[in-house]
């Protein structure tokens, strides 16, 4: 048990780091993380028993560096997973580009985004490191030993710890990248000061869309300081994809009609399958790639596509693609730039059904050619969708029905040709995103 002389060294060091004004709920969270390091790795040795993190980068998120610091100025940036940290490799290229004596830590937080990174080719002058517990210690450490002149977070990936230590050291700190949605709105409302205090950190606040500036403003963040520059996952480079996977998969299928229903959730998989066994009424020759959102997930959606239709294959049990294939379900992560390869039309999940709603990033499929459907749930990414059904970039699919009638309209190649054009058209005149993030990056390093 502690003692009571203990108990008020504890005290003493809560008021130590409680500057003026700042909420007593980031004051007792910043108190609570100087002790949290026993928490923290029990949980981390939970989660490495549970297959959830690789355990020989364990290290790295107790503040143990992943690399010797490089000589001259280190750019940090940060983004939670796959999809964002992806996002932020155009970004990067150009700031190594503009800063030829400098380098990059890249910080992620999962584990999938290790093997997406790996398959990036990330620039030689990047090392990437998972990010640390949000310790006091682990914090002192990886910002002691990188001693960075910029972070650059992505989205909002809410670390208060890391947030306070960053701006006490005066290490100018920016937003990129990032939306609100209104469930996300919802939860941090409930922050209170604690969130205005961190967003108030910030020197750049750099935001998708309009509607995510009145959030912003309303969580208390200073509205002088917040810009709407764009989505960067609009420019994003292709999501990669192994050559010979994609050889063998290509042979299997042969000139078969595919389609595939991406980022799926569970609430909407049975209108997926029942759109495919309409398509399969006018087109008995076609194939339905599946790859759900959540893979260690996929057994209800492989039993409910058994259940209505035969001749399922399974990814992950190492199943080929057999003529008499009618649904592949794709359940490994990390592969979705082969199946926009081998598909030319793709459902993008997550918004066909308002209980798993909210949509999905539409724009990795664009950029590899493949015609996007979307269900009408996306709020998530409601300026993004509006922006290409407005340009006749994507199209709209309300129920089983109408999916199964965009399926067979964008299987003429005349139909899908101007569609994909379009969405090209949309991602060219995206393209000045990447130069108004940078600009504001630059903007508070010089």
């Amino acid at each position: 048990m502690m003692h009571q002389r203990d108990w008020s060294q504890c005290f003493a060091c809560l008021i130590a780091v409680q500057p003026e004004a700042m909420s007593p709920l980031l004051w007792i969270y910043l108190g609570f993380s100087r002790f949290s390091g026993p928490l923290w790795r029990r949980t981390l040795r939970n989660r490495v028993a549970k297959g959830k993190e690789n355990p020989l980068r364990i290290p790295e998120k107790l503040g143990v560096p992943a690399a010797p610091r490089p000589e001259g100025e280190v750019l940090w940036f940060h983004a939670l997973s796959v999809g964002e940290s992806l996002a932020l490799v155009p970004l990067i290229e150009h700031a190594l580009e503009e800063r030829q004596s400098a380098s990059v830590v890249l910080t992620t937080s999962t584990v999938t985004s290790i093997t997406a990174l790996k398959s990036a080719r990330l620039p030689e002058r990047v090392v990437h490191s998972m990010l640390l517990i949000d310790t006091r210690s682990a914090t002192t450490a990886f910002l002691e030993h990188w001693k960075p002149s910029v972070a650059v977070f992505a989205e909002l990936d809410f670390w208060p710890r890391l947030m306070f230590e960053t701006h006490r050291r005066n290490i100018p700190m920016v937003l990129v990248n990032s939306r609100m949605s209104d469930k996300s709105f919802k939860s941090r409302r409930k922050l209170g000061g604690m969130m205005r205090d961190v967003l108030s950190m910030f020197d750049a606040l750099l935001l998708q869309d309009d509607a995510s500036r009145a959030k912003f403003e309303k969580l208390g963040a200073p509205s002088e300081r917040i810009h709407v520059e764009g989505a960067l996952k609009s420019v994003a480079r292709p999501l990669p994809a192994d050559q010979t996977s994609l050889n063998e998969m290509k042979a299997q299928i042969g000139d078969r009609p595919v389609w595939l229903a991406a980022a799926t959730h569970p609430a909407e998989d049975g209108d997926v399958l029942a759109a495919h066994k309409l398509v399969l009424k006018q087109q008995p020759d076609s194939l339905l790639i599946v790859a759900p959102r959540y893979p260690d997930r996929a057994d209800q959606l492989i039993n409910e596509a058994r259940a209505i239709l035969s001749d399922v294959a399974v990814r992950s049990d190492g199943d080929a693609i057999s003529s008499k294939t009618k649904v592949y379900v794709a359940d490994t992560i990390g592969e979705m730039g082969l199946w926009y390869r081998l598909a030319p039309v793709s459902f993008i999940g997550h918004s066909l059904s308002a209980d798993g709603g909210g949509g999905k990033n539409p724009y990795e499929a664009a950029a590899l050619g493949s015609a996007i459907i979307s269900g009408p749930e996306v709020s998530d990414f409601s300026e993004t969708f509006e922006g290409l059904t407005e340009n006749g970039a994507a199209v709209l699919a309300t129920s089983a029905q109408s999916l199964s009638e965009q399926v067979m309209r964008l299987a003429s190649f005349d139909e899908r040709a101007i569609q994909i054009e379009n969405a090209s058209k949309v991602i060219a005149q995206n393209r000045g995103v990447l130069d108004r993030t940078w600009s504001a990056i630059g903007a508070v390093l010089n």
